[in-house]
């Protein structure tokens, strides 16, 4: 099963991220989502779990849970906007948070760390990263994408695109 993971989108729904996401099972969301329009965006591409972070606190949570277990195929998973947040259950074998805006993909002990940094436009990350984690066979392994090339804005695409 591969699955898409993203987090810190901060209301933007990158373009970018539909084809790094092509051919995913499912999607998941590590929190400061900051609108529900991402959500509808990520919905429409594949079955969405997702949680609230720190900036979506004022929103009302968008009606998303501060945490979220998941069994995919036999593994389970703990998702979870910040780290020191964490409540996973003894069988944890992958922890999917965020808020750093760092991408990270590390084993500690038996337990995978992943945070598929920052997919949004703000905050202080120079590059957008999501990450594809691979459950096959009880086995969990994670990429780290970062999002390809923007198509540069010239002064002529700007006025071709007022009209």
């Amino acid at each position: 099963m591969l699955i898409g993971v993203i987090s810190d989108t901060h209301a933007y729904l990158d373009p970018r991220v539909a084809p790094a996401f092509s051919g995913v099972d499912a999607i998941l969301h590590a929190g400061d989502v900051c609108s529900t329009v991402v959500l509808d965006g990520l919905r429409a591409m594949a079955p969405l779990y997702a949680v609230q972070g720190n900036n979506d606190a004022p929103l009302g949570g968008l009606g998303l849970p501060q945490h979220l277990d998941l069994e995919i195929e036999g593994v389970a998973l703990h998702l979870v906007h910040e780290l020191p947040h964490a409540r996973p259950r003894d069988d944890t074998r992958c922890i999917v948070y965020g808020h750093s805006h760092r991408a990270v993909s590390d084993w500690r002990g038996d337990v995978l760390h992943l945070n598929p940094g920052a997919a949004g436009r703000s905050g202080f990350h120079v590059l957008q990263t999501v990450a594809l984690l691979r459950i096959e066979g009880g086995a969990v392994s994670a990429e780290i994408v970062t999002l390809g090339p923007r198509e540069k804005l010239t002064a002529s695409s700007r006025t071709r695109s007022r009209l």
